[in-house]
């Protein structure tokens, strides 16, 4: 029992910390750039709301934990997509960005100062590396392709605000897309694709994590002879 507590202690720290703390300040992000700009504050009060905005999204995001069940078995393609409903019904109540949501905000604000093509791509290139994303297809190729061939057309470089050959580019992007089979349509499919991984993802960490502590904790004298809790059958609920 005690194995457990402590394990289940540890998930706790994992599921509300991972959701609350750890997205690259979007709580902030969201609540002072992407709304309207609130009136000036000073640095305490300013301060206690941001504090208030955490504590009131970390409460929405520990009651739904409460009450779903989460079985840490990133194998089982049932219990990552139970997770991952359950991590969007976090995001929505607390209103936080998903995945994508995030890729898209950050790309926004890198990039809404940048007047040229080719320094715009070179943008998303390195938000990309920076995420550790890979790109399989050769994607970023084919755009630089894409955006050579415009250039070499209207023999200059690529300005954002020239309406007539960002047309150009593009058009050249819809045949990429084209050729790669992906369509507009399909996005929130792969959106939905995006999510379960990354759900998968935290899984196999909560279960790394929980094997760890549980390998620790039977060194020690007083619980030796306690047997080893299989980390699938565990309810977290009850912990919480």
């Amino acid at each position: 029992m005690a194995l457990a507590l402590r394990l289940l202690s540890r998930s706790k720290q994992l599921y509300t910390g991972q959701m609350i703390l750890h997205q690259d300040n979007v709580i902030t992000a969201r609540s002072y750039s992407k709304e309207a700009a609130p009136k000036a504050l000073k640095g305490d009060e300013m301060l206690k709301n941001i504090f208030l905005e955490v504590k009131n999204k970390f409460e929405t995001a520990l009651g739904i934990l409460r009450k779903e069940k989460i079985t840490i078995d990133p194998e089982d393609p049932a219990a990552v997509s139970q997770y991952a409903k359950v991590m969007k019904t976090i995001r929505e109540k607390a209103n936080l960005f998903s995945e994508s949501e995030r890729i898209k905000y950050t790309i926004q604000t890198r990039t809404q100062d940048i007047p040229d093509a080719r320094t715009y791509l070179l943008a998303l290139q390195e938000i990309r590396a920076k995420r550790g994303s890979s790109d399989d297809l050769g994607v970023e190729t084919l755009m630089f392709e894409a955006l050579d061939k415009v250039e070499k057309e209207i023999k200059k470089p690529l300005l954002r605000n020239d309406k007539k050959s960002m047309g150009l580019l593009l058009a050249e992007f819809d045949k990429i897309n084209k050729k790669l089979g992906i369509q507009k349509e399909d996005l929130p499919k792969y959106e939905e694709q995006l999510e379960l991984k990354i759900a998968k993802a935290q899984l196999e960490e909560l279960k790394k994590d929980a094997l760890e502590a549980m390998e620790t904790q039977k060194k020690r004298e007083e619980f030796k002879d306690e047997e080893t809790v299989d980390v699938k059958s565990l309810d977290i609920r009850n912990f919480l």
